[in-house]
């Protein structure tokens, strides 16, 4: 049975962005202490750089704290027997993923994910800009995981990471941020990849619209824009955190990452997250899995 953390002392969330450019406005970095105080932005007024999150990963971190980032840290693996089913080459399980991405992606700047959307076996599993979708996308959505179909199913609306176009796309930044998983190696534990320590920090996949809904926040109207409407979250029973000081606009990017971190901290020590039925040890391996889908 699966270990439940119990050690915790902080709790950070990282809205991430797999937008182009050395320095990413919709990067945003949260953390709060067990105690129930609030949230708080880490470098608030930064501008962070994906190399930037990496280093503070490594080096900033405070040492028991449980991190959640923003991204689908794995690709479709399950409906098909393999993340890319026409190419020889396609990686057996997620770690061995992340390490293909880096690898044909040495070469792009700010851990960007260019060169792997364009490579000529892979661009064929993803529907990229300008109408090109390759000839093993599938239609619609595009091809979902085990936890993307269980999100559908508890009302949330997520899109496949093999789609790489509209506002509401995902795949640019899952594909990043293997950037980044690969580059911290053995550094912290990733769940589920990795089984949750009994001690340290430890990074999980997180939808911030999450931590919005179990908030209160209405289906579609996920995203809070001013302290008020962040702060009337905050304190709803299922969050149950101290406000943050101040009032007037925020951006979207920081007021989910606020929450999000402030939602970790109030969901840590829930067993059924830690234990989700479908969440069985071959696809703990190849498409991981999001906290907080049971």
């Amino acid at each position: 049975m699966a270990h439940v953390p119990d050690h915790f002392t902080h709790f950070a969330a990282i809205d991430w962005s797999g937008a182009v450019g050395p320095r990413q406005p919709g990067i945003a970095v949260a953390l709060c202490t067990r105690d129930g105080g609030p949230p708080a932005l880490v470098r608030p007024g930064h501008v962070w750089s994906r190399v930037d999150v990496l280093d503070w990963l490594r080096h900033g971190l405070p040492p028991a704290t449980l991190v959640g980032l923003d991204l689908g840290m794995s690709l479709p693996f399950a409906d098909r027997g393999a993340f890319f089913p026409s190419w020889s080459e396609s990686p057996p399980d997620a770690r061995a993923l992340w390490a293909l991405v880096d690898h044909l992606c040495e070469a792009d700047p700010h851990l960007a994910a260019s060169s792997f959307v364009d490579h000529a076996e892979a661009s064929r599993h993803f529907r990229r800009h300008g109408g090109r979708a390759g000839d093993q996308f599938e239609p619609g959505r595009g091809r979902l995981r085990v936890t993307e179909i269980a999100q559908r199913e508890q009302g949330l609306n997520p899109y496949s990471n093999l789609n790489l176009v509209g506002a509401a796309q995902v795949g640019k930044s899952s594909l990043t941020g293997m950037r980044l998983l690969h580059r911290l190696k053995d550094a912290l534990p990733i769940w589920p990849f990795d089984p949750a320590p009994a001690a340290g920090s430890l990074i999980v996949e997180i939808y911030t619209s999450i931590a919005a809904r179990d908030a209160g926040r209405p289906r579609g109207r996920t995203k809070m824009k001013t302290m008020e409407a962040l702060n009337q979250a905050l304190v709803s029973p299922a969050i149950a955190s101290a406000p943050v000081p101040g009032a007037g606009p925020i951006d979207d990017h920081s007021s989910d990452a606020l929450l999000t971190a402030a939602w970790l901290r109030a969901c840590a020590r829930r067993k059924e997250l830690w234990r989700p039925a479908a969440l069985v040890p071959a696809l703990a391996h190849t498409e991981g899995w999001t906290f907080g889908i049971t």
